[in-house]
């Protein structure tokens, strides 16, 4: 039988906004091992949960109990050629993944704008990049392997398993253990890169044509000023990749080393916010660049901080922006991340934010050990206005009502995740709050 670890140590994620301290820590590097684990939780009546990252800002991860890593999981299997798909363990971070991918001359369709994840983390919460016409990466996801409550090895598509599968694609680790995904995938695309700075009324004069016309853009926009930075991409026509030292050194100084300083300011001298949000606005990178697809679409984020996100319907990007934008004017919160804005194409996923809409997608963030519970809670009100649902791993307050009223397939959801795990093994009191039958 698999052997469970005895933990002594605080698990904090990311941000270190959460933390916990697990009875027993896991690291199986099989199937057999992950079946051997659940039979051996089921019988002695603990519960799991699986971590990747620890990217997720909502304590969707806390347990006392078994903390699960499939570290030891992970690996990129040959990239099937004729139906452009490929088989890859639960625990690959997403950075290995686009690094074995292009080794064989092939690439994810899009990535959010860090790769630090395991594949299974980013499916399962509704991890996202940007691009009308993209989806969210639990779309690329076209089989999912899991081990479910009851130690079964289940293989699901949309043909075997319709509905379990779309369940399964967003599930935040609740109907079993992802143990496996096949993905699709693209051959490898070289894209063309650039950066403006433009005002906000600029940026929504243009707002249609640049989410419509480039394959990737996302716009980030300076609380405290009218400048916006607006990020556009596009398929390459004969060109090269560019030589990556100078973008890497830039991010590395600029929007690490710099902006991290930056931020310690902030935290110390929260005053100071609105001055530094404004310098950051002047010194906008506006250059150019080209590149593979998982080299433009990835940044290196070492400055920590906290975030909220919610998808509004695509027709409410502008209006929730300057929402945000005359909140921000009257309240002065003391805010100098940017807040980011993408789009995602709609899915039938049942718990996906994007679920039968296309999504504007609309991040706020506080830089770590800064207060910002009254900020993202009036943002959050707006988001509310306008229909919004949650990114599952950024911070929300919603109740399980609101969810009801939210996502049509949620009930659905429920009856399976009550038919594969009748005992409640995968959920911890935050899950129980959202979606445990009463």
């Amino acid at each position: 039988m698999f052997s469970l670890k005895e933990n002594q140590e605080t698990w904090k994620n990311w941000s270190g906004i959460v933390q916990s301290k697990p009875s027993h820590l896991a690291f199986p590097a099989s199937v057999e091992d992950v079946v051997s684990l659940v039979k051996r939780c089921k019988e002695e009546g603990q519960g799991i949960r699986v971590v990747g990252s620890g990217h997720s800002f909502t304590p969707v991860v806390h347990t006392n109990e078994v903390l699960v890593s499939l570290d030891h999981l992970a690996g990129v299997e040959k990239v099937d050629a004729e139906s452009q798909t490929v088989g890859v363990w639960a625990g690959t971070k997403l950075s290995d993944l686009s690094a074995a991918l292009h080794a064989q001359g092939w690439a994810q369709e899009n990535l959010g704008d860090i790769d630090k994840q395991s594949i299974a983390g980013a499916i399962s919460t509704g991890t996202h990049g940007t691009g009308m016409k993209l989806g969210s990466i639990a779309t690329q996801a076209v089989e999912i392997q899991v081990v479910t409550a009851a130690g079964e090895v289940l293989t699901c598509n949309r043909e075997s398993h319709p509905e379990l599968f779309r369940a399964l694609q967003v599930s935040l680790g609740m109907l079993g253990i992802m143990v496996k995904v096949t993905l699709r995938v693209i051959p490898a695309t070289v894209l063309t890169y650039e950066s403006k700075r433009l005002s906000l009324d600029e940026c929504f004069e243009n707002l249609k044509e640049f989410r419509d016309h480039y394959r990737n853009f996302e716009f980030f926009w300076f609380p405290h000023t009218d400048t916006v930075q607006v990020k556009l991409m596009k398929e390459a026509t004969n060109q090269l990749p560019s030589n990556r030292f100078w973008r890497d050194l830039n991010q590395m100084v600029m929007e690490n080393a710099l902006f991290g300083a930056l931020s310690r300011v902030c935290r110390t001298v929260p005053s100071m916010s609105k001055t530094i949000s404004r310098l950051s606005a002047k010194f906008v990178d506006t250059g150019k660049d080209v590149g593979y697809t998982h080299q433009l679409f990835t940044t290196t984020r070492l400055v920590r901080f906290n975030e909220m996100e919610y998808s509004v319907p695509t027709v409410w990007m502008e209006t929730v922006v300057r929402e945000i934008h005359q909140l921000v004017q009257e309240n002065g919160y003391h805010v100098h991340f940017p807040v980011e804005c993408r789009y995602v194409k709609g899915d039938d996923i049942w718990l996906s934010p994007a679920y039968g809409r296309d999504s504007a997608y609309i991040a706020v963030h506080m830089y770590k050990g800064m207060a910002h519970e009254k900020y993202f809670a009036d943002v959050e009100a707006i988001f509310r206005r306008y229909n919004g649902r949650p990114h599952w791993g950024k911070l929300h307050t919603l109740q399980a009502d609101d969810l009801t009223t939210l996502y049509p397939k949620i009930e659905d959801f429920k009856k399976i995740r009550e038919q594969l795990d009748p005992n409640g093994m995968f959920l911890n009191d935050h899950l129980k709050k959202l979606f445990a039958n009463e």
